[in-house]
């Protein structure tokens, strides 16, 4: 009886598993020719707000071989965060601080690309060649090249949709010269539902499939630097650092396991329902304390008071009055707006 070598695709996926990835597939560098095209018309109806990054590298972006001409494969990693909580369940206590899911454990950042690292590693010495290895912070459509290689599709939300894993998915790649065999493309599963779109409180699907950051939660939360629109903040509620609403809704999260989660990413005790009182009492210093190690410290102290002062506007507790009173002499103008903001919404 002869043996069937096992190809080098194959063990990839399996070194990929080993190393903590939920899932591997593999995409020729061409599978999404329309990215470049939905990009444009996306960026120029304004729809990215002061990501100006988002315009400035919109070439590079637009295919894997606008930024690496070399490129042949994209092999696409998935690495799961699927919560152990129900991401929703503090929308009715007013006090607390809403965390969003990836942000409430470790930096995937860091998690993500040392593994993509060691799977390059790997690579290389299995079949000697050029790379390179991608996570969220390059020029790289990661969730239209997902699909291409068959991890799941882009949902009406916009983002990665996994038969297996919902919608919990960080997501990492590796542009390769070799020419691996790829992966069958993932179809649209969507159907007719429409949950994720009707589930945003501030409006921010302009259509199925499109997402106006100007008008989302966690756009504003996170990247808008400036004072947040005044009638977007009632929908903002108690959310601090990013929003799952649309994500949390989805039908396809009932097959994602939270024991398939990274250990990394398992949210931390103090960021599960930190408390608006101790947030708007932040200085820079507890804030670097509190926060290392969590993506959310990239926005720092400044950005964090601010989002807890609009939250406390929206949580009708006048206890919080006394803080926000100290923070209308903020150094920080926009801090010291959305105080006064939230004095005058708790007392009217």
């Amino acid at each position: 009886m002869v043996m069937q070598t096992e190809t080098l695709e194959q063990r990839l996926k399996d070194e990929a598993a080993r190393l903590g990835f939920a899932a591997c597939r593999i995409a020729p560098a061409d599978a999404a020719p329309l990215a470049g095209e939905r990009l444009r018309q996306w960026l120029d109806a304004g729809h990215h707000g002061d990501m100006r990054w988002m315009e400035d590298r919109a070439d590079q972006r637009a295919s894997p071989r606008g930024l690496w001409p070399d490129v042949r494969s994209v092999i696409m990693l998935g690495m799961s965060y699927a919560p152990r909580r129900d991401p929703l369940a503090l929308a009715d206590v007013p006090d607390r601080g809403r965390i969003s899911v990836y942000a409430q454990g470790r930096d995937y950042h860091d998690t993500v690309k040392k593994a993509l690292k060691a799977l390059a590693r790997w690579l290389v010495d299995q079949q000697p060649g050029s790379l390179k290895v991608f996570v969220d912070t390059a020029p790289v459509m990661e969730k239209p090249l997902a699909q291409g290689a068959g991890l799941g599709w882009q949902g009406k939300h916009s983002n990665l949709v996994s038969r297996d894993h919902g919608s919990w998915l960080f997501l990492g790649a590796i542009y390769t010269e070799l020419a691996l065999t790829p992966d069958p493309p993932e179809q649209d599963h969507c159907g007719s539902c429409t949950a994720c779109q009707t589930s945003c409180p501030t409006d921010a699907f302009p259509a199925p499939y499109m997402v106006d950051a100007r008008r989302c939660i966690s756009y504003l939360t996170i990247e808008h630097k400036g004072p947040i629109p005044h009638d977007l903040r009632p929908g903002i509620g108690n959310r601090i650092y990013g929003c799952d609403d649309c994500l949390a809704v989805c039908p396809w999260n009932k097959f994602a396991d939270a024991a398939a989660a990274n250990r990394a990413f398992v949210g931390r005790a103090e960021l599960a329902a930190p408390a608006l009182a101790d947030l708007l009492d932040l200085d820079d210093a507890a804030f670097r304390e509190i926060f290392s190690g969590s993506p959310i410290k990239r926005i720092g102290r400044d950005r964090m008071v601010r989002n807890a002062a609009v939250a406390a506007g929206n949580s009708s507790d006048p206890a919080l009055l006394p803080r926000l009173r100290t923070l209308t002499d903020d150094p920080d103008p926009v801090v010291a707006e959305a105080a006064r903001w939230a004095i005058d919404r708790l007392t009217t």
